[in-house]
């Protein structure tokens, strides 16, 4: 059945068209992002599509393929707050708040949403969803939006309606990307330049490893990482950790405990870590990134703490087998790693990685390569 039948035995009617929004996976750039820092990442091949129709009322009906008990839950945006809505549905329903708080006339819709993009892997499958919602209103209603005022509205749902402290990387990654190029966005400025991103034209693809760990941005240690940055900034008395170099690292060592130092010091250097990835990826192709690929890992291993046993396998095993480079990727406390690997060694990385969780226990874990893929827009 596809998702227009679907939608017609939901909702009793034929929807207006079908939207489609990527997942994104992060080249580099972890927890820079809500530092007003540089983060590179790009929309993957595996994308969440909704269908949906316009209503005359405020009434908004949401579905998803993945309830199997068909289950529709209803809002009316006339009476919705902040954080009123929970579980998934926070996050199309908290597009169309998001929107109404900005001071766009929209009307309630019904939405039917389909997702390819794995769920608590660090691939953004939350983002997915409030893009693909947020290009179907933008159109079906006029709004006129482009692509980095959509990604600043998904944001606002998942800070304040879902409750999650993100930043503006992941809707910007599913609404601005392009095939065979990742999103070098700047988080302050929120100016985001396409770069080359090569990678079967030099014989490479980027492997996820989904570690079938599942994470929660609202929950876990996100915010206490976010805090711990903000903390660090007012000490260093500058805006953001944007404003610090690695020259400052010395003078932040004195002035800090020792636990928000090192948590500073990651976003110092990770941020160095993008623009020389970017650099390199303009002058030398996506082979040379390897190493940066393996620093950031240590770094959000050792400095940020946000890895865990299966990450760490993830990165150490894929390296073994023969990765050029291999980092934890997304926010975190679970979620995926990413290996950068030469095409003909595929099977065998993949392979490996696959025994060295068997050997230690883990849950079996889910392997794909990814490419550069467009961003959000209509499909049908």
């Amino acid at each position: 059945m596809t998702l227009v039948q679907h939608f017609e035995d939901r909702f009793g009617h034929a929807p207006l068209g079908v939207w489609a929004a990527p997942g994104r996976v992060n080249v580099i750039g972890e927890h820079t992002d809500y530092n007003d820092g540089f983060v590179l990442p790009f929309a993957i091949d595996r994308a969440t599509q909704v269908a949906a129709s316009v209503r005359e009322d405020s009434t908004v009906r949401v579905s998803s393929t993945f309830s199997s008990s068909g289950e529709v839950i209803i809002s009316d945006l006339d009476e919705l707050a902040a954080g009123d809505v929970e579980g998934w549905a926070a996050y199309p329903v908290g597009v169309l708040w998001a929107l109404r708080q900005a001071g766009h006339s929209i009307r309630g819709m019904d939405l039917l949403i389909d997702s390819q993009v794995p769920v608590g892997a660090g691939l953004s499958s939350s983002a997915a969803i409030e893009c693909a919602v947020a290009v179907a209103a933008n159109e079906l209603f006029g709004l006129g939006l482009n692509g980095s005022e959509l990604a600043l509205i998904g944001q606002r749902a998942e800070n304040e309606m879902v409750g999650a402290p993100t930043g503006l990387m992941d809707q910007s990654a599913s609404l601005l990307g392009k095939v065979g190029h990742a999103v070098f966005l700047d988080c302050r400025t929120q100016d985001a330049e396409l770069v080359p991103l090569p990678l079967q034209e030099n014989g490479l693809a980027l492997l996820v490893i989904d570690t079938r760990v599942s994470h929660s941005h609202a929950t876990g240690g996100y915010a206490s990482r976010r805090r711990a940055c903000e903390v660090g900034a007012d000490v260093m008395g500058v805006p953001a950790l944007r404003d610090l170099s690695e020259e400052d690292l010395e003078e932040a060592s004195g002035l800090l405990d020792e636990e928000t130092f090192r948590r500073v010091r990651h976003v110092v250097t990770e941020n160095a870590r993008v623009q020389a990835t970017v650099e390199l990826l303009r002058s030398e192709g996506p082979r040379a990134i390897a190493p940066l690929l393996d620093a950031s890992h240590v770094s959000m291993r050792d400095d940020f703490e946000i890895s865990c046993a299966e990450l760490d396998l993830a990165v150490e095993s894929s390296r073994e087998a023969g990765a050029l480079g291999s980092r934890m990727t997304g926010g975190g406390f679970g979620g995926s790693a990413i290996a950068l690997v030469q095409l003909e060694d595929l099977d065998r990385v993949g392979s490996a990685v696959t025994a060295a969780f068997a050997a230690a226990g883990f849950t079996e874990p889910a392997i794909f390569a990814v490419s550069p893929a467009d961003g959000a827009a209509r499909v049908s």
